[in-house]
């Protein structure tokens, strides 16, 4: 089968900048990594990982480029999209690059069959040009009831800690 994803970035302007890409389900996530980049004409040199989503686009488990982190975690080479594909699973968060943080959302938009002497992956389509620089991003860390502020520091005995 063949897996058509629609990926497209996050930024917030009115331009739609996305990409539809044609991709064997027993390719990789690596192999769907390869042809982001290559779709977007990014460098493609730096680390990246796929995130499953919900439809209100929640970050959940991380698929990575590489496993510098944890024993059990899932890589993206080892990993093919048929695996973790299913009726309920078809969207991702994919962010490129951990400085800039190039963030795309990525999601399945149609199941076809193979066509006779197509060669997979490929970019279907086009629409927009990626900016010279990646959109901003700003994260707010929710408020933990355990964490020490620095109100909350003793300065004059900083021995103490130590």
């Amino acid at each position: 089968m063949i897996y058509r994803f629609r990926v497209i970035l996050d930024n917030d302007t009115e331009d739609n900048i996305f990409r539809d890409i044609e991709i064997k389900d027993n390719s990789t996530f690596e192999d769907l990594h390869y042809t982001i980049i290559s779709s977007f004409n990014l460098h493609g040199k730096e680390l990246a990982a796929f995130y499953i989503s919900n439809d209100n686009w929640e970050q959940g488990e991380e698929i990575a480029l590489d496993g510098f982190t944890e024993k059990n975690q899932i890589l993206m080479s080892e990993t093919n999209l048929k695996t973790i594909i299913n009726e309920n699973q078809k969207k991702f968060i994919y962010v490129y690059d951990f400085l800039k943080l190039w963030t795309f959302f990525v999601e399945i938009f149609e199941i076809t069959k193979e066509k006779k002497d197509a060669i997979y992956p490929k970019n279907i389509f086009s629409n927009g040009n990626l900016p010279k620089e990646a959109p901003e991003k700003q994260f707010v860390a929710e408020e933990n009831e355990d964490s020490i502020e620095d109100e909350d520091l003793d300065y004059n005995n900083f021995d103490d800690y130590y």
